[in-house]
C-alpha cells in the first residue's frame, strides 16, 4: 500500500511537471507575441502621429475641374477645398483617430485632438455655406444637398459603430460632392454661390470668437489673471482703492499639448480655406481694398504651421530658459485675428 501511495504521488509530480513545461513554452510565445504587438503598435503610432502636409489650392482646384471637365466658376475652390480637408481627416495615415478603441490609436492624444480642430473649422464653414453662402437672401430655399453635409459633420466625433463616426462624414463628403457637380453644372442652375462681403463677414464674425478663444487658452499656459474677476471688483466710486487683480487662470498641464494640437489643426483647415477664399472673393476683396488682409492671415496660419522640431510640448514662462510652445502659437492666431477683424471693417464699408 505505501508503495502504491508513493507511485501515486510521483506519476502526480511528473504531470504537473509536464503540465508546467508545456505552458512554459505557451508562456514564453504569448510574451513574444505581445512584444511583437507593442514594438509595431509604438511605431505605427509615431507615423500616425505626423501632421498631413499643406497642399496647393488651386493646383488642387485646377485638377479637380480638368477631371470633372469642368470651368472652375466661383465657389469651385471653396467646395473643393472643404471636400479635401474632410477626406484628409479621413484618409490620412492611420484614419481617424479619435473614435479608436484599440492601440495605437487608444494612446494617441495628440492628431484626435489636431482632427477636433479640423473639424471645427469644416462644421463652421459648412454651417456658413448652408446659411448664407448659397442663399441669395433670409426667405430663398436651402441647398438641398448642404442640408444633408452640414449636420453630417457635427455627428458625434467619438462615436466607433453603429454608425461609425466615419460612414456619417462620408456622407457629408458625398453630399458636398453633389452640390459640386450642381455648381458646375452649365445644365444644372439649382445650385448657386453668392461670393458676397456680408456672407463672408457673416463667418469671419464666427471665426473671430473661435480664434479669441484659442488664443486666450494658449495663453494661459503660464497663468492669466481672470477678465471676469477684475470687471467684478470695479468700484465705481472710488476707483483708487479698487482691487485691479484677479485670481489666475491657468491651463492644466496634462491639457497643454491637446489645446496646442487643436490649434495645429485648426489653423491647418484654416489656411486652406482661406486660400480658397482669396480665389473665390477676389473680385469683393478688391472692391473693398480687403486682399492685404487676407494676404496677412496666410502669413500667420502658415507660421503656426512651422515645423516642430521638439518631442514634447515645452512649457517654459513667457521670458525663461525654456520654449512655450502655446504662447508661440497664441502670438501666430493673434495677429490672424487682428487681420480678420481688419478684414471685417473693410468689408463693412460702401
Amino acid at each position: 500500500m505505501p508503495g502504491k501511495i508513493r507511485q501515486y504521488f510521483r506519476d502526480k509530480k511528473e504531470d504537473a511537471q509536464d503540465f508546467a513545461g508545456n505552458n512554459g513554452v505557451i508562456g514564453k510565445f504569448v510574451a513574444v507575441v505581445l512584444l511583437v504587438y507593442l514594438l509595431v503598435t509604438v511605431v505605427l503610432g509615431i507615423y500616425w502621429s505626423s501632421e498631413p502636409e499643406a497642399f496647393s489650392v488651386r493646383e488642387h482646384t485646377r485638377a479637380v475641374a480638368n477631371e470633372m471637365q469642368r470651368e472652375p466658376i466661383t465657389g469651385f475652390a471653396t467646395t473643393v477645398t472643404m471636400i479635401r480637408i474632410a477626406e484628409t481627416l479621413l484618409d490620412k495615415p492611420g484614419g481617424y483617430l479619435s473614435n479608436d478603441i484599440f492601440p495605437p490609436g487608444l494612446w494617441l492624444d495628440n492628431q484626435p485632438n489636431w482632427e477636433y480642430g479640423v473639424l471645427v473649422q469644416l462644421r463652421d464653414l459648412s454651417r456658413a455655406m448652408r446659411k448664407d453662402i448659397s442663399r441669395s437672401q433670409s426667405q430663398s430655399a436651402e441647398d438641398p444637398d448642404l442640408i444633408i453635409a452640414e449636420p453630417q459633420f457635427h455627428f458625434d466625433s467619438e462615436s466607433w459603430a453603429i454608425p461609425s463616426t466615419e460612414a456619417e462624414y462620408r456622407r457629408g463628403i458625398a453630399a458636398l460632392k453633389r452640390y459640386l457637380n450642381r455648381l458646375s453644372s452649365p445644365e444644372q442652375a439649382n445650385a448657386q454661390f453668392f461670393a458676397r462681403a456680408d456672407n463672408l463677414s457673416n463667418w469671419l464674425g464666427d471665426l473671430e470668437t473661435r480664434l479669441g478663444s484659442l488664443s486666450r487658452t494658449l495663453g494661459e499656459s503660464v497663468g492669466k489673471a481672470s477678465v471676469s474677476e477684475a470687471v467684478a471688483n470695479v468700484d465705481a466710486d472710488n476707483p483708487l482703492n479698487e482691487e485691479t487683480g484677479g485670481g489666475d487662470i491657468k491651463t492644466d498641464w496634462t491639457k497643454i499639448d491637446d489645446v496646442f494640437y487643436e490649434a495645429r489643426g485648426s489653423s491647418w483647415a484654416l489656411l486652406h480655406i482661406f486660400r480658397a477664399i482669396e480665389v473665390d472673393f477676389r473680385k469683393v476683396l478688391q472692391d473693398k481694398n480687403a486682399i492685404s488682409s487676407v494676404k496677412q492671415v496666410i502669413i500667420e496660419l502658415e507660421g503656426a504651421q512651422g515645423e516642430m522640431w521638439s518631442p514634447v510640448i515645452l512649457n517654459g514662462s513667457g521670458f525663461g530658459v525654456l520654449a512655450n510652445h502655446s504662447l508661440t502659437m497664441a502670438a501666430y492666431l493673434s495677429r490672424a485675428n487682428a487681420a480678420i477683424s481688419d478684414m471685417r471693417d473693410l468689408l463693412s464699408r460702401g
